[in-house]
């Protein structure tokens, strides 16, 4: 008995050596870690900013998870708060750089920028008696924000005049719309734009939908296109206006039990008959897909666009001490149906490292409640799917280097006074072609995605010494394609043209201004529109059991 006491104990200590418990491995490497700081902090050969070495070690940390899991600093406390309640300190301006300082870019309505008389394009010239002429505009935004009901004083250069003035602001709580418009559409369709899910969002979607509802809306379309989503209570409670009271909507899982949740709708419905088309594309993510994904599950709306992003995870926020937080994946969220609709395993990397997406073999069927197909591991179908709208690299450049604004500022001060009217404001002919005038001497340093491609044609036709053949064909190709300046404004004229009348609706009536002038030219609207206006249709959709969607 003695010898086979021995013996375990012997086994027991060489498998505890093989592979500690977890509680041993976890004390042990907090003291390395430890450990390591201390070393580094006291004998590295320069100075360290402790500060900087523990972000960076945070950073080590959590890049092998998944890129949602963040330490937060108290000095990124300001843009979390922003990002989570949408919330913040200051005079309610962007702001962006010109030439080399910093000008306005577009004062929110009734904010005390706007209500100080701040228009696009003031340079800002000083603030609180430092000169800002050669700032950043990070440098001129920690300036502008601070505690509410605090005072800035300006000095601006004035955009339409080019005289210099004194301005004082007081900062307030600004708060960034979740929902910056709604509005009424041809045949009594309602739209409502949902940005984001930031705090009490859902507020604003109730005042929306009941106020189109007193319009006259028979039908509605929300649009979560670009939605990169936020709090999964804020879906909830959207959700709660569009099934009864006491549905099931979604259901979070996680390793650890405290996390396993199940969210039903604890409010009276609005409307749970009112035709819905919901507006998805790859930028709908993370709460937005809740909603989307429950409402298909549910058979209560169609969905319309492309394909989601893919995001299925939930992340807590946990205290780390001083102000310090880390944002933590800490369960997968499942709609009605039961699929969760994660697109990247985080879990299994490549030996380099990659991330790869979930393969078409491991995607599972599921069943919505009237018995239609979707499936998990992709994100969220939709029910139509419409074709992404080309926006050529040509144009991006153009706008990226700032060209759109300075003409619009030409362009604004000419005709200073004139009318406005979003939905009806079109650029003339006569406009373009000062457009491309003073395009003439600027600088467009760019390359077709076709030109791209035909010279690594190129250059695999001379390894394997096909060139000589096919060289004739090639020059024509390239003689046609004709990648200069000029040829880009014309060939390109419909998406610079939007993107010069988008900016001028801005400057006269805002942001709400430019999603009106747009809403109708918009495919993915249209598409909405047209379904709607076919009560059949819409109907088969939600009804019909075999359609594929995957």
């Amino acid at each position: 008995m003695l010898c086979a006491a021995a013996g375990a104990a012997v086994l027991g200590a060489a498998t505890a050596a093989a592979d500690p418990p977890d509680g041993f491995r976890m004390g042990r490497n907090m003291e390395v870690l430890v450990n390591m700081l201390r070393d580094i902090s006291l004998f590295y050969v320069d100075d360290v900013d402790a500060d900087k070495l523990l972000s960076d070690a945070a950073a080590g940390m959590t890049a092998g998870l998944d890129p949602y899991t963040v330490y937060i600093s108290e000095d990124d406390m300001d843009t979390f708060q922003l990002l989570t309640t949408g919330r913040y300190g200051g005079v309610g301006s962007l702001i962006r750089k010109s030439g080399e300082g910093v000008v306005f870019a577009e004062p929110y309505k009734g904010s005390p920028a706007d209500r100080a008389g701040i228009v696009v394009g003031d340079r800002i010239l000083e603030i609180d008696g430092q000169d800002a002429s050669g700032m950043t505009t990070e440098q001129v935004s920690d300036l502008m924000k601070g505690e509410p009901g605090t005072k800035l004083r300006m000095k601006v250069g004035k955009f339409y005049t080019g005289d210099t003035v004194q301005v004082e602001l007081k900062r307030e709580i600004i708060n960034i719309p979740g929902i910056p418009y709604y509005g009424m559409l041809p045949d009594s369709v309602g739209y409502i734009l949902n940005i984001d899910f930031t705090d009490e969002v859902s507020n604003d979607m109730r005042n929306a939908v009941m106020a189109l509802r007193e319009q006259g809306a028979r039908a509605l379309i929300l649009d979560y296109r670009n939605n990169g989503g936020g709090i999964v209570q804020e879906a909830v409670k959207i959700l709660s206006f569009f099934v009864p009271r006491g549905t099931e909507v979604v259901s979070l899982r996680g390793r650890n039990p405290e996390e396993n949740a199940v969210f039903a709708t604890q409010n009276e419905p609005l409307d749970t008959e009112i035709p819905l088309v919901v507006l998805v594309n790859n930028g709908s993510a993370s709460a937005a897909e809740i909603v989307a994904g429950a409402l298909q599950d549910m058979d209560r709306a169609v969905l319309v666009g492309r394909r989601t992003f893919g995001k299925g995870l939930v992340q807590s926020t946990r205290p780390l001490g001083y102000n310090a937080y880390l944002k933590l994946t800490t369960a997968e969220y499942y709609l009605p149906s039961g699929r969760c609709i994660q697109a990247i395993d985080y879990a299994s990397r490549a030996e380099d490292g990659t991330l790869s997406h979930i393969p078409d073999s491991l995607i599972t069927e599921y069943r919505t409640a009237a018995g239609r197909r979707v499936y998990d591991g992709g994100g969220v179908m939709p029910d139509i799917r419409v074709p992404a709208e080309y926006v050529s690299r040509f144009a991006y450049i153009v706008y990226g280097k700032g060209y759109v604004h300075d003409f619009v500022d030409d362009y604004m001060r000419r005709n200073r006074g004139r009318d406005i009217v979003p939905g009806a404001f079109a650029l003339t002919d006569e406009d373009y072609a000062d457009f491309v005038e003073f395009m003439r001497d600027k600088d467009v340093e760019w390359e077709s995605e076709t030109e791209r491609l035909l010279g690594q044609l190129k250059e695999a036709a001379e390894a394997e010494r096909y060139l000589e053949g096919i060289e004739t064909y090639v020059a024509d190709i390239e003689a046609t394609l004709g990648d200069d300046v000029q040829d880009g404004l014309q060939r390109y004229r419909q998406e610079l043209t939007e993107l010069i009348e988008n900016e001028i609706v801005l400057r006269s009536a805002y942001n709400a201004g430019v999603v009106e002038h747009n809403i109708l030219k918009d495919p993915d609207v249209r598409a909405a529109l047209e379904l709607l206006g076919d009560a059949q249709r819409y109907g088969e959709i939600l009804a019909t059991k075999d359609t594929d969607r995957k």
